[in-house]
């Protein structure tokens, strides 16, 4: 698996409209990231998965906000899998082990807010 982050251009982003699902593009064998909003209170970060692609088992710091932007993915909060598609979101707690999968390839984003 690779991961690719895209080279960051926030400041062009504000005051314009945008489309999530493209600001981000699939890569083959990879997982695609670009990050939209920086701030010490919390991130707004865009992602492409590849099918098969994903992210293992880890934990974070704060609840974590994912909302599926365009195909299928198996998240998985607690060992317990969770089937998302296009339009579908949900929160992993902090401190809860959480995994992500690419059933199908997806595009998501994810929201962190810090407290």
């Amino acid at each position: 698996m690779g991961f690719t982050k895209v080279k960051q251009d926030v400041e062009s982003l504000k005051g314009k409209v945008l489309e999530p699902g493209k600001l981000v593009d699939y890569q083959a064998g990879a997982v695609v990231s670009r990050t939209v909003v920086e701030r010490p209170t919390g991130t707004v970060t865009l992602f492409a998965f590849d099918q098969g692609e994903g992210l293992s088992e880890h934990t974070a710091p704060f609840d974590a906000l994912v909302q599926l932007l365009d195909g299928e993915a198996e998240v998985t909060v607690s060992g317990k899998p969770h089937r998302l598609k296009a339009g579908q979101a949900i929160i992993m707690p902090a401190g809860k082990p959480h995994a992500l999968r690419a059933v199908k390839r997806f595009k998501m984003e994810l929201v962190m807010i810090r407290s």
